[in-house]
């Protein structure tokens, strides 16, 4: 599963994990893995993602672009998109939570990743799935969190 990880600035060298964090999911789903993008961003990109394509003027944590949505056999196709996440709202909410910067990045990766598979958290029955989703990823994830707990903490 090729997936590509983007950043305008630091933290370098966070793309196996990234990646590992994907897969995880994927399988977790019993989904097979076609090229994913992950995009770290700022919230004034994300701002503008989120009132050009959900029509809501305000930042945002994660948005996901997945590229099969409307394809009718979406669940037997390879799971493809690109999930942009705000850096800014991952620092925010980490203190938020009281977690750290990376276990929040963890999170937003294993939600933006769900969404590409079909999950989604408008109506309350599919709130608790994806919750209960994100809590087992996150469970499975402690060797991804550890490789980007070592990667935002260098200088």
């Amino acid at each position: 599963m090729p997936t590509t990880a983007a950043t305008p600035r630091k933290p370098a060298g966070i793309r196996p994990a990234l990646h590992g964090l994907v897969g995880l999911v994927l399988e977790l789903e019993g989904r097979q893995g076609g090229e994913i993008g992950v995009v770290l961003a700022d919230d004034p990109i994300l701002r503008e993602f989120n009132r050009r394509w959900r029509k809501i003027d305000r930042a945002t944590d994660v948005i996901s672009f997945a590229y099969d949505e409307h394809t009718v056999d979406r669940a037997t196709r390879p799971v493809t998109g690109d999930i942009v996440i705000s850096m800014d709202r991952v620092r925010a909410q980490a203190r938020r939570y009281r977690v750290t910067p990376a276990r929040e990045l963890a999170r937003l990766v294993i939600h933006g990743t769900l969404h590409l598979c079909g999950h989604d958290h408008v109506r309350a029955a599919q709130r608790r799935l994806m919750r209960e989703r994100e809590k087992l990823a996150m469970k499975s994830a402690a060797v991804p969190i550890r490789a980007l707990e070592k990667k935002l903490k260098s200088p």
